[in-house]
């Protein structure tokens, strides 16, 4: 029932930038990344929080951990890079 309701906004959001697709909203870009962090940040807290996984975490091992935190690094820095080259080329127009 999440996925339909995850696909609903999505849908939702769709439909909204297609109305104001003439406007220029320029604080979207701001808001989508602080809410990019606010969201990294708050998994953090969350795992941080969880004693299972604290206790775990000593048997994932160390590749286990540079998997995840290349993952998370990469997914991060690949998103920036990707938001500096589409603000680059709305610059330009």
């Amino acid at each position: 029932m999440h996925m339909f309701i995850v696909i609903a906004f999505m849908l939702a959001g769709i439909a909204v930038g297609f109305l104001f697709r003439r406007w220029k909203i320029r604080f979207i870009h701001r808001l989508i990344l602080t809410l990019i962090w606010l969201l990294l940040f708050l998994l953090g807290l969350e795992v941080g929080a969880n004693n299972t996984v604290i206790q775990q975490f000593g048997k994932l091992g160390f590749e286990a951990f540079l998997l995840a935190t290349g993952g998370t690094l990469g997914s991060v820095i690949f998103a920036w890079l990707l938001w500096l080259s589409f603000r680059s080329k709305t610059a330009e127009k």
